[in-house]
Protein backbone atom coordinates (compact mmCIF):
# COMPACT_ATOMS: atom_id res chain seq x y z
CA UNK A 1 0.00 0.00 0.00
CA UNK A 2 1.37 3.41 -0.99
CA UNK A 3 1.60 6.21 1.53
CA UNK A 4 -0.54 9.32 1.24
CA UNK A 5 2.63 11.39 0.80
CA UNK A 6 3.24 9.82 -2.64
CA UNK A 7 -0.07 11.20 -4.00
CA UNK A 8 1.17 14.81 -4.51
CA UNK A 9 4.37 13.47 -6.05
CA UNK A 10 2.24 11.53 -8.53
CA UNK A 11 0.23 14.68 -9.33
CA UNK A 12 3.41 16.64 -10.02
CA UNK A 13 4.67 13.87 -12.31
CA UNK A 14 1.37 13.89 -14.24
CA UNK A 15 1.54 17.70 -14.63
CA UNK A 16 5.12 17.59 -15.87
CA UNK A 17 4.54 14.63 -18.22
CA UNK A 18 1.42 16.21 -19.75
CA UNK A 19 3.20 19.53 -20.17
CA UNK A 20 6.13 17.84 -21.89
CA UNK A 21 3.86 15.91 -24.26
CA UNK A 22 1.95 19.04 -25.25
CA UNK A 23 5.11 21.11 -25.62
CA UNK A 24 6.86 18.71 -28.01
CA UNK A 25 3.87 17.48 -30.04
CA UNK A 26 3.48 19.32 -33.36
CA UNK A 27 0.04 20.94 -33.47
CA UNK A 28 -0.99 19.84 -36.98
CA UNK A 29 0.15 16.24 -36.58
CA UNK A 30 -1.34 15.83 -33.12
CA UNK A 31 -4.84 16.80 -34.10
CA UNK A 32 -4.96 15.97 -37.81
CA UNK A 33 -5.24 19.59 -38.93
CA UNK A 34 -3.20 20.30 -42.01
CA UNK A 35 -4.02 24.02 -42.25
CA UNK A 36 -4.70 25.84 -38.99
CA UNK A 37 -7.23 28.70 -38.99
CA UNK A 38 -5.90 32.26 -38.70
CA UNK A 39 -4.98 33.50 -35.22
CA UNK A 40 -8.00 34.27 -33.08
CA UNK A 41 -10.42 32.30 -35.28
CA UNK A 42 -12.04 29.22 -33.81
CA UNK A 43 -13.29 27.76 -37.08
CA UNK A 44 -16.73 27.52 -38.69
CA UNK A 45 -18.40 26.24 -35.54
CA UNK A 46 -16.99 28.96 -33.27
CA UNK A 47 -15.88 26.36 -30.77
CA UNK A 48 -12.57 25.29 -29.27
CA UNK A 49 -11.32 23.12 -26.43
CA UNK A 50 -8.55 24.07 -23.99
CA UNK A 51 -6.56 21.72 -21.77
CA UNK A 52 -4.63 23.65 -19.16
CA UNK A 53 -2.05 22.94 -16.48
CA UNK A 54 -1.31 25.70 -13.99
CA UNK A 55 1.04 26.00 -11.05
CA UNK A 56 1.20 28.85 -8.64
CA UNK A 57 1.24 30.03 -5.10
CA UNK A 58 -1.57 30.97 -2.77
CA UNK A 59 -1.09 33.94 -0.49
CA UNK A 60 -3.31 33.20 2.49
CA UNK A 61 -4.77 36.16 4.38
CA UNK A 62 -3.91 37.29 6.96
CA UNK A 63 -0.14 37.05 6.87
CA UNK A 64 0.59 36.42 3.17
CA UNK A 65 1.73 32.85 3.87
CA UNK A 66 2.70 31.23 0.51
CA UNK A 67 1.29 27.75 -0.29
CA UNK A 68 1.68 25.53 -3.36
CA UNK A 69 -1.27 25.39 -5.77
CA UNK A 70 -1.54 22.92 -8.70
CA UNK A 71 -4.41 23.02 -11.18
CA UNK A 72 -5.44 20.96 -14.20
CA UNK A 73 -8.62 21.38 -16.17
CA UNK A 74 -10.45 21.47 -19.46
CA UNK A 75 -12.65 24.13 -21.00
CA UNK A 76 -14.84 24.27 -24.08
CA UNK A 77 -15.79 27.48 -25.89
CA UNK A 78 -19.26 27.56 -27.44
CA UNK A 79 -19.92 29.80 -30.45
CA UNK A 80 -23.53 30.51 -29.43
CA UNK A 81 -22.31 31.93 -26.07
CA UNK A 82 -19.99 34.57 -27.63
CA UNK A 83 -22.39 37.41 -26.79
CA UNK A 84 -23.19 36.15 -23.28
CA UNK A 85 -22.03 38.80 -20.75
CA UNK A 86 -20.86 36.17 -18.23
CA UNK A 87 -18.86 33.90 -20.47
CA UNK A 88 -18.33 31.88 -23.60
CA UNK A 89 -16.33 28.96 -22.18
CA UNK A 90 -17.47 26.31 -19.68
CA UNK A 91 -14.71 24.74 -17.58
CA UNK A 92 -14.06 21.89 -15.19
CA UNK A 93 -10.93 21.88 -13.00
CA UNK A 94 -9.18 19.96 -10.24
CA UNK A 95 -6.95 21.90 -7.82
CA UNK A 96 -4.61 20.69 -5.07
CA UNK A 97 -3.47 23.21 -2.47
CA UNK A 98 -1.11 22.62 0.43
CA UNK A 99 -2.87 23.31 3.73
CA UNK A 100 -0.08 22.52 6.19
CA UNK A 101 3.03 24.19 7.50
CA UNK A 102 5.20 23.60 4.42
CA UNK A 103 5.06 25.08 0.95
CA UNK A 104 5.02 22.11 -1.47
CA UNK A 105 3.09 19.47 0.44
CA UNK A 106 2.07 18.37 3.91
CA UNK A 107 -0.41 15.88 5.32
CA UNK A 108 -3.03 18.63 5.22
CA UNK A 109 -4.36 19.47 1.79
CA UNK A 110 -7.29 20.96 -0.03
CA UNK A 111 -8.65 19.11 -3.08
CA UNK A 112 -11.13 21.15 -5.11
CA UNK A 113 -13.32 20.12 -8.03
CA UNK A 114 -14.95 23.13 -9.66
CA UNK A 115 -17.12 24.12 -12.59
CA UNK A 116 -16.77 27.56 -14.10
CA UNK A 117 -17.65 30.00 -16.82
CA UNK A 118 -14.92 32.01 -18.52
CA UNK A 119 -15.29 35.15 -20.64
CA UNK A 120 -12.52 35.60 -23.20
CA UNK A 121 -11.94 39.06 -24.67
CA UNK A 122 -9.47 40.70 -27.03
CA UNK A 123 -7.20 43.59 -26.09
CA UNK A 124 -6.78 46.68 -28.29
CA UNK A 125 -3.91 46.76 -30.80
CA UNK A 126 -2.67 43.22 -30.16
CA UNK A 127 -3.51 39.70 -31.25
CA UNK A 128 -0.72 38.09 -29.24
CA UNK A 129 -2.21 38.87 -25.82
CA UNK A 130 -5.88 38.52 -24.81
CA UNK A 131 -7.68 38.64 -21.48
CA UNK A 132 -10.29 36.67 -19.59
CA UNK A 133 -12.45 36.65 -16.51
CA UNK A 134 -13.37 33.38 -14.82
CA UNK A 135 -16.03 32.60 -12.22
CA UNK A 136 -15.82 29.17 -10.52
CA UNK A 137 -17.82 27.24 -7.95
CA UNK A 138 -17.25 23.80 -6.51
CA UNK A 139 -16.46 21.61 -3.54
CA UNK A 140 -13.20 21.68 -1.56
CA UNK A 141 -12.28 18.63 0.51
CA UNK A 142 -9.82 19.10 3.37
CA UNK A 143 -7.66 16.07 4.09
CA UNK A 144 -5.26 15.16 6.89
CA UNK A 145 -7.72 15.24 9.79
CA UNK A 146 -9.58 12.29 11.31
CA UNK A 147 -12.46 12.85 8.89
CA UNK A 148 -12.78 14.59 5.54
CA UNK A 149 -14.34 18.04 5.52
CA UNK A 150 -16.25 19.24 2.45
CA UNK A 151 -16.95 22.95 1.90
CA UNK A 152 -18.31 25.15 -0.88
CA UNK A 153 -15.60 26.88 -2.96
CA UNK A 154 -15.92 30.14 -4.90
CA UNK A 155 -13.22 31.75 -7.05
CA UNK A 156 -13.06 34.78 -9.34
CA UNK A 157 -10.11 35.24 -11.69
CA UNK A 158 -8.71 37.89 -13.97
CA UNK A 159 -6.04 36.80 -16.40
CA UNK A 160 -4.05 37.31 -19.57
CA UNK A 161 -3.23 34.81 -22.31
CA UNK A 162 0.00 35.03 -24.33
CA UNK A 163 -0.65 33.21 -27.61
CA UNK A 164 2.34 31.50 -29.26
CA UNK A 165 0.18 30.14 -32.09
CA UNK A 166 -3.38 28.86 -32.53
CA UNK A 167 -2.71 25.83 -30.34
CA UNK A 168 -0.26 26.83 -27.59
CA UNK A 169 -0.45 29.62 -25.04
CA UNK A 170 0.61 30.66 -21.56
CA UNK A 171 -1.99 31.82 -19.05
CA UNK A 172 -1.16 34.23 -16.23
CA UNK A 173 -3.87 34.87 -13.68
CA UNK A 174 -4.77 36.24 -10.27
CA UNK A 175 -7.64 34.55 -8.41
CA UNK A 176 -9.61 35.66 -5.37
CA UNK A 177 -10.65 32.49 -3.48
CA UNK A 178 -13.15 31.94 -0.71
CA UNK A 179 -13.99 28.73 1.11
CA UNK A 180 -16.41 28.82 4.00
CA UNK A 181 -14.46 28.39 7.27
CA UNK A 182 -11.17 29.56 5.66
CA UNK A 183 -9.93 33.17 5.41
CA UNK A 184 -10.04 34.52 1.87
CA UNK A 185 -6.86 34.11 -0.11
CA UNK A 186 -5.46 34.96 -3.52
CA UNK A 187 -3.63 32.70 -5.95
CA UNK A 188 -1.10 33.86 -8.51
CA UNK A 189 -0.67 31.25 -11.26
CA UNK A 190 1.04 30.67 -14.56
CA UNK A 191 0.22 27.76 -16.81
CA UNK A 192 0.46 26.13 -20.20
CA UNK A 193 -2.60 25.65 -22.40
CA UNK A 194 -3.09 23.40 -25.40
CA UNK A 195 -6.07 24.27 -27.62
CA UNK A 196 -7.71 22.43 -30.48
Amino acid sequence: MKSAASFPTAIIKVFLAAGLVFAITPAGAAFGQSTPPPAGVTGDTGTSTDLYIMMGSDFVRPGLVPKANYNIGIGHTFGFMKKDPFGDELTFAYTYEDGGSGFWHSQFGSHTESFGVMKNFGLPKTKVVSGYTWIQGGISTFTGNLKLQNHFYNGESLGAVVHFNDFNSIWIQETFNKIISVPWYTTTSIGFTRSW
